[in-house]
């Protein structure tokens, strides 16, 4: 029996440790049949990872010029070939059996996604060291959804005919892209929320990061996502002062825990 062709879309830039420990979480995987599309944004050279992980089918796309991240996610979409695409931030980690058991998962529905562990880390010689880990679960209710979403893009999987259906991801939503993919999609097919924890989301306390910041820059496109589907007066605070909300606290739900909190140290790393 052939196993279905599953296109994994990474973009990234200027972060060839961090891509490279992913390339590594994917070479884990339990299930190998991936086309793997790496769309550099303009960013430092990354053709080398080909080289590293000659076992696994990789393509790097390189942009004539820094577009950001939702247009290289459309760009890399223009390549798959697969009947399921699954999304990868370039420096987020995907445990061995999560294609596995996502592929279990999306034979009843249309498009699935799951649970997080988000961990901060320090970098010792060329590896991201975990130094704290809390997880990240919530029930995909579509009336909290709306309010918060804890829709993890990382990791989701959904059947090809959702994106020639739907198109390419909206570049006006730019920090919010992924909320309104989910909102997009729950409208017309079956989204499930898989409670295991086998995508792990990296957060250095160290660094700018999307969950700590710029609140003022996000108002204006929180504002386009409300007024596209129609979700009242959203907040723009703070990402772990959302998580203290008792709307968003009730929502809590249980799920599995797989990861052992090691590292995944790249051949990047073993090569310096």
């Amino acid at each position: 029996m052939n196993q279905p062709l599953v296109s994994v879309i990474i973009p990234t830039y200027n972060r060839p440790l961090e891509l490279c420990e992913l390339l590594e979480s994917l070479w884990q995987q339990t299930y190998t049949q991936m086309q793997i599309i790496v769309v550099n944004d303009c960013g430092t050279p990354v053709d080398f990872i080909g080289g590293l992980y000659p076992e696994l089918d990789i393509q790097v796309v390189n942009m004539e010029a820094n577009l950001k991240h939702v247009y290289a996610r459309n760009r890399g979409l223009q390549e798959a070939r697969g009947s399921y695409i699954m999304l990868c931030d370039d420096d987020d980690l995907l445990l061995p059996t999560h294609l596995e058991r996502m592929l279990a998962a999306i034979e009843h529905c249309d498009m699935v996604y799951t649970d997080v562990e988000i961990f901060d880390y320090e970098v010792r010689d060329g590896v991201r060291i975990p130094t704290s880990r809390f997880v990240f679960a919530y029930d995909d209710d579509l009336a909290g959804m709306r309010k918060f979403s804890t829709f993890f893009s990382s990791g989701c999987l959904f059947k090809r005919r959702i994106y020639d259906e739907l198109g390419p991801f909206d570049t006006e939503m730019f920090h919010y892209w992924d909320w309104d993919f989910y909102l997009r999609a729950v409208q017309s097919y079956s989204v499930k929320r898989v409670p295991v924890a086998s995508a792990l989301y990296a957060f250095s306390s160290q660094a700018d990061t999307n969950m700590s910041g710029q609140l003022d820059q996000m108002r204006p496109y929180l504002d386009k996502l409300s007024d596209k589907h129609q979700l009242g007066t959203l907040p723009t605070k703070n990402f772990f002062l959302l998580l203290d909300e008792p709307e968003v606290k009730s929502r809590q739900a249980d799920t599995e825990l797989l990861w052992d909190g090691e590292p995944f140290r790249s051949r990047l790393a073993s090569d310096n």
